[in-house]
Order: structure tokens, then sequence, then C-alpha cells
């Protein structure tokens, strides 16, 4: 069953002060789920976590995933910027990033973080507009050796990556442009549940580290597995367990990694939606009843506020503030305000008879949700609250107003335009 950390009632009592929409963290569970990560991951000689900053880019939330050891995979200036303002330096950021601009390289080499290159040709781009740096580590895109899962695609057709011959003349070239310590890198799926998948993608990499070293004498400090391990959205769903995880890849290090002689080798990884995910909540008012051909509840919440559901189909699980419990004797689409007929959190869902003025509580919106906020049809983007190990609620960043969606117009130039 979904759960949400607060009663109606003081659910009530905090729009008051915040009124809906807005997105709602629970620092006590982060906290929580990361100290399991790096227990779960304590049997590896070394272990890193970077927080994929793409999934909740919220300085606030960084800096709580530092305070207990985590580091920050960044894919943009700003990203870097945000871990920057966390406090996080060198190799604690990963850069992972693609087609990326020359200030960018310049900036994640100015911070100290890990670059992972994406492409062959981005050697001599990094060199001519920075350096090549000690440490680099290069992303693997396995082709056709691995199947994709739905949201990532199939790896051969995606834009990401080196291919198998150009992982090795890459590290080679870097060899000898003066890289002294390497790194692999790979992510070939998105929200996958299948822990097969995931020990198959390890053992790829491990395998392929093994190449390396035999090959062409590149032994690796680390190899990072990437992200994509998915959450429990339905209630019918389970997620990986941590442990069951973590003792499958040292199986698998212990049979490749430890007889070529690679021990120690670091193991990162870069998991955002896993991390806070189900520790985030999209809370909305009903405001509007339509009965059509079908029953619409419009929410003053929008797929602009958060478009898994417009753009993926994704399921998010919805309860109502008060009727946990109740039976779900009505079929609805729940709906935003957007002038775009996708623009709708659920597609004839059971719930209970919802009014307006009634609270929804869509879950598992911690990750890849207000991230992905937009300002289409001039909506603007809600806030983000966070409630502490305590029970306070701290604002931790306020919603958009009309003078910051006006904020980039030149209006003076408009009085004198014609």
């Amino acid at each position: 069953m979904k759960t949400f950390p607060l009663s109606k009632d003081e659910l009530e009592t905090l729009t008051k002060q915040y009124p809906t929409p807005f997105y709602l963290y629970d620092e006590a569970a982060i906290r929580r789920n990361a100290r399991a990560v790096l227990q779960a991951f304590s049997i590896f000689p070394a272990f890193k976590q970077h927080y994929a900053v793409k999934a909740l880019p919220n300085p606030f939330i960084l800096k709580i995933l530092a305070d207990e050891g985590f580091g920050a995979d960044c894919s943009s200036l700003p990203e870097l910027l945000l871990a920057d303002m966390a406090g996080l330096a060198g190799e604690d950021i990963m850069f992972t990033s693609n087609e990326t601009p020359a200030p960018e390289y310049r900036k994640a080499l100015e911070l100290g973080a890990v670059v992972n290159l994406d492409d062959y040709t981005h050697i001599a781009f990094l060199e001519r507009c920075a350096a090549i740096p000690p440490l680099i580590s290069c992303r693997y895109n396995p082709g056709p050796l691995k199947g994709g899962n739905v949201i990532i695609g199939a790896p051969e057709e995606a834009k990401y990556g080196f291919t198998r011959d150009q992982l090795f003349a890459g590290f080679s070239l870097l060899r000898d442009k003066g890289a002294l310590r390497f790194a692999l890198h790979t992510m070939v799926a998105s929200n996958e549940l299948n822990l097969d998948y995931h020990l198959e993608t390890a053992r790829l990499l491990f395998e392929l580290a093994v190449e390396l070293d035999t090959r062409i004498g590149i032994r690796l400090e680390f190899v990072n597995l990437g992200g994509g391990i998915g959450i429990p959205y339905r209630p019918d769903q389970e997620g990986i367990e941590y442990t069951r995880l973590a003792e499958g890849l040292k199986g698998l290090y212990d049979k490749i990694i430890r007889p070529a002689g690679l021990d120690p080798l670091g193991i990162h990884t870069e998991w955002g939606r896993v991390i806070t995910g189900p520790y985030g909540w999209l809370v909305s008012r009903a405001i509007h009843r339509k009965s059509i051909y079908r029953e619409y509840i419009g929410l003053d919440a929008s797929m602009a506020d958060l478009m898994r559901p417009g753009l993926y189909g994704a399921y998010h699980h919805i309860t109502i503030a008060g009727k946990e419990t109740a039976a779900e004797t009505e079929t609805y689409d729940v709906v935003g305000s957007l002038c775009e007929n996708n623009d709708k959190f659920a597609i004839q869902r059971r719930l209970p008879p919802i009014q307006t003025g009634d609270l929804a509580i869509i879950h598992d919106a911690g990750a890849h949700g207000r991230a992905m906020g937009f300002n289409y049809n001039g909506k603007l983007r809600c806030g983000e609250l966070l409630l502490r190990p305590g029970g306070s609620i701290k604002l931790i960043r306020r919603a958009e107003t009309v003078e910051d969606y006006f904020a980039t117009l030149d209006l003076q130039k408009l009085k004198t335009f014609f």
C-alpha cells in the first residue's frame, strides 16, 4: 500500500501556508534509503554512489545526500553548479554529458570532476578546449550485445557512448595523451525492475575490464554501472532489494575480477530515481468535475508539473487525502488544465468518489517530477517543500510567479518596438 507522511488534517493545515500544487519530499526517508544503499554495498572494497542530479535538481536534496556520503552525477553546467552549491567537488562529481559544449568541460575540470567522455571524437575536443585530465572515464555503448528497455530504447539506436572498437582505441589514445587513471561507464536501461538485467550489465563491464587489461594494458580504477534501477510505481510491483543486487554483483566480481588480478576495482553507480523517487509526492487539489463521455476530475496541477504520465504513459498511483481506505467505486480520468489532451495523470482509474476541494496525492514523484516541468501554455511550475525529520516543513523552492515567466523578456524595448 502506498503511504504519505502527513494526515489529511496536517496536509490541509499545510495548504493554508503553501497553496497547492506543490511537491513534498521526506528527508528522513531519503536519508534512511541512502544509508541502506551504502550498507548493502559495503561488501565491496570501494563503492561510490553519485546521485543523478537530473532526477531532482535541488541543492537542498543534494546536500542531504552529500551528508550521507553520496556524490553527484551531472550532465550540464547548471547541474555542475548545483553540485558545487551542495559542497561537492573533485571526484565526488561525475560529469556524464553528450554533445558537450566546451565551457561545460572546462567547468567540470575546474571542479575536479571525473569527466566521462561520450564519444571518441571528444578526446581531441576536450584536449583543444581544456586538457586531458589524469583521471578519465569513457562511456560504453554495447550495441546489439545488450537489449534495451522501453524508456531508454535499444542501445544500438541510442546516441550515447563509444562502440567496443572505439573504446579500445580511445583508451589507448588517452594514455598516449597523458591520462594516468581510467574508468569505464555504461547506462543501458531506465526504470528497470529486473534484477538479472542489472547483473548482466555488470558482467559485460567486468569482462570488458579484464579484456582492456589483457589486450592493451589499461587497468581500470573503477567501473560505473550507471543508473536505471526502477521503483515499484504500481502497488502490486516489487522493488529491487539492495542486498540481493549487491550480493549478485559481488558474486560476479569474485568470479571475473579477482581471478584476473584486478582487485580492488571500484564499483560506482549513478542512481537517481530509486534514491528519491518513492519519497516525493505531488499534492494537488480537485477544482472541477466534468461529466461527458467520461467522468473527469480536474486538478490545479497539470502536465507542466508532472509530465511522465503524458509523455510516457507512465503510471503514478493516486490517493485522496482522508479516503485512503475508501472503496474505489468510481472511474475517472484525472486531468490538468493544459491545452493538450494528453494532460492526464490517470486514465480510466478506479478511485474513491472525489468531490471538488479534495486533495489528491500523486505518489512516487520524487524523481523526474518537478525536474521535467515546463512553461507551455504559460503554466507556472510549482514549489517544493521538505518534511524535516522533526516534523517541520521547509520551503526549498518557491512556486514560480508571473514575474518569473516574463523575466527574460526585455519589456522596455517592447514599448518602442513599433
